[in-house]
């Protein structure tokens, strides 16, 4: 069945989402077609004020302000000699949902996957190894249990050996194959509290 043009243009966007098939792509349009002008309006204003307003963060590749630094690198209390490299923002969130807020992030905003060719220089890691000036202690790899975050870290071991006095990773108390944002609160504190040091 083919829909009108302004239809099927809002459901082609929609099936772009990730994880949205093409039957949930059409409900949604649906559903957003049934609702009411100003909320609909209300909900595209967010999304150009998320456009216009947000970027990475100069510092740690997170979700900041235009121009800033995002909160958790501006909090002076944070401890700048702990980094903790994740894959994407949801896992900075993931952390800091259970943890006790003294270490800082970096956000790869991918792993490796040459399959889908994603290379080391399509990550953020110069940008981790810019960081790298002598103050910080010890680089935690907070990455996902599957074959592409393993290959990363590994890359990434590597990639820090010398640089920093401890680089370590999270105890493999995680499912094989679980996403980090996905992981309950006790597990991944247990993970991070009970982290494994790696050879440097």
């Amino acid at each position: 069945m083919s829909f009108p043009p302004a239809l099927q243009g809002v459901i082609d966007e929609i099936g772009r989402f990730p994880g949205v098939g093409p039957k949930s792509a059409q409900r949604i349009a649906f559903w957003l077609m049934r609702q009411p002008n100003e909320d609909v309006q209300r909900l595209s204003q967010s999304l150009m004020e998320m456009t216009q307003k947000l970027e990475l963060c100069q510092r740690c590749c997170n979700i900041a302000e235009v121009g800033g630094l995002c909160e958790i690198c501006a909090d002076s209390k944070r401890d700048q000699s702990i980094i903790c490299v994740v894959e994407s923002p949801p896992d900075v969130a993931a952390f800091e949902s259970f943890s006790n807020r003294q270490m800082t992030y970096h956000v790869l905003h991918g792993v490796m996957s040459p399959l889908q060719g994603i290379t080391a220089d399509r990550l953020k890691i110069q940008e981790l190894m810019n960081r790298l000036d002598g103050s910080v202690n010890e680089v935690i790899l907070g990455l996902s249990s599957n074959v592409e975050s393993d290959h990363t870290l590994l890359y990434l071991q590597e990639l820090l050996r010398g640089r920093v006095p401890t680089i370590s990773k999270l105890r493999r108390g995680l499912p094989m194959g679980g996403d980090i944002e996905y992981v309950d609160g006790v597990t991944l504190a247990q993970a991070l509290a009970e982290r494994q040091v790696l050879e440097n």
